[in-house]
């Protein structure tokens, strides 16, 4: 039998009356005013509802416990040295919302629990919390043996938003053989918005397990150097001359999402990457800028390179800036086969009519079959048949 009893006297009593007309919805909203009212006093009867997860009452319960806030304290504390871990699962997530400091104690000594989802609730009820002296236990609870507990403490050690910690969760973003933890202590480390975070990021950036045959991963560590903001382009300017592509390649479309201008004239040089990928990420990272960086990809259209050529008109489509669609018409004439069936299918998903007659003229000419199909795909597109 737990350790949650059911208090004798005649508020207790009341208190299990309200609660049981929880269950009712004619009457629901009267008990939870009243189960609030009683603050304190309600909390043993609303914990002990808690023990029927699948029932809606603990739901209501948990809610009302969380309304109740720091004087349901004591009795969700007690919950947490209850027999069954499923309950002191649940203190423990109803703690980090009623963020008491007097639960600070009892929540660490639940991070040695002998189940991993009661240690993973303490560690991110103690996060929510957020009392600096707790800290230590919470990087202590990044060596833990699960994943899940890791990751927790990953969060919650986040929000402290302490540059002191950061060496200890970039071992786990390094070193960590579980991916989800990586990208936990990633998302932990660009939650802080710091800068101090940025050293260890870069080195992320540059480690293959990220990436390589997965780059499904890589996203929550890309959307650190977005959370840090303007001092990520730095590093960031620097990765785009990294000896790995694929590293380039990231940074030209971090580069591009921050918008920077100091970043024009060094997406302008990646542009010509030989890496194709890489010329095609700086050329819709270019797109981002409005006027200078069209100004940039217009040029790129007189390079004698079709591939060059190619990116310029993938990253002013990608603009949708409609000034450039006359621009991307006069390619139509271009002399590579490959950069107008590119140019058609563009003028296609940019939808804009003044494409038409060209496009009609292209697709009259059934002579060439492959492009007369093109051209057609993009006239009905664009809405006309």
């Amino acid at each position: 039998m737990g350790v949650m009893k059911w208090l004798d006297g005649s508020e207790n009593n009341e208190a299990k009356r309200w609660v049981k007309q929880l269950a009712d919805s004619g009457k629901r909203e009267r008990a939870s005013n009243e189960l609030i009212r009683m603050g304190a006093k309600a909390a043993p009867a609303l914990v002990e509802a808690l023990r029927d997860r699948a029932s809606q009452l603990a739901s209501q319960a948990e809610s009302l416990l969380g309304q109740i806030g720091l004087p349901a304290t004591p009795t969700l504390v007690a919950g947490l040295h209850d027999d069954d871990p499923a309950m002191r699962d649940r203190c423990a997530h109803i703690l980090a919302q009623t963020r008491d400091l007097q639960a600070s104690d009892a929540l660490v000594a639940a991070l040695q629990d002998q189940y991993y989802h009661v240690r993973q609730s303490a560690a991110l009820a103690l996060g929510e919390i957020g009392e600096a002296r707790t800290l230590p236990a919470l990087l202590r609870a990044l060596g833990d043996p699960e994943p899940e507990v890791r990751c927790s403490a990953l969060v919650a050690i986040g929000k402290f938003n302490d540059p002191a910690a950061f060496e200890r969760m970039a071992d786990l973003l390094l070193e960590d053989p579980t991916i989800e933890v990586r990208q936990a202590a990633a998302s932990a480390l660009g939650s802080t918005r710091l800068p101090e975070a940025l050293p260890y990021l870069t080195v992320a950036l540059r480690d293959s397990f990220w990436w390589f045959e997965r780059e499904g991963t890589i996203a929550p560590l890309l959307e650190t150097f977005l959370d840090i903001g303007q001092p990520s382009v730095t590093p960031l300017l620097e990765a785009l001359e990294d000896k790995e592509g694929t590293v380039r390649r990231f940074a030209a479309t971090l580069l591009g999402r921050l918008g920077d201008p100091r970043a024009i004239e060094p997406l302008g040089m990646a542009l010509y990457d030989m890496h194709f990928e890489v010329g095609e990420a700086a050329a819709e990272a270019l797109a981002r800028f409005g006027e200078p960086g069209l100004k940039v990809l217009a040029e790129a259209l007189k390079h004698p390179e079709a591939w060059l050529r190619q990116h310029a008109i993938s990253g002013l489509a990608h603009s949708g800036d409609k000034r450039i669609l006359p621009v991307l018409v006069n390619m139509l004439d271009d002399p590579e086969r490959e950069v107008v069936k590119l140019v058609i299918g563009c003028l296609g998903e940019m939808g804009d009519a003044r494409a038409l007659p060209r496009l009609k003229e292209i697709a009259a000419d059934r002579a060439d079959r492959e492009l007369s199909s093109l051209a057609r795909a993009a006239i009905t597109a664009i809405g006309e048949s």
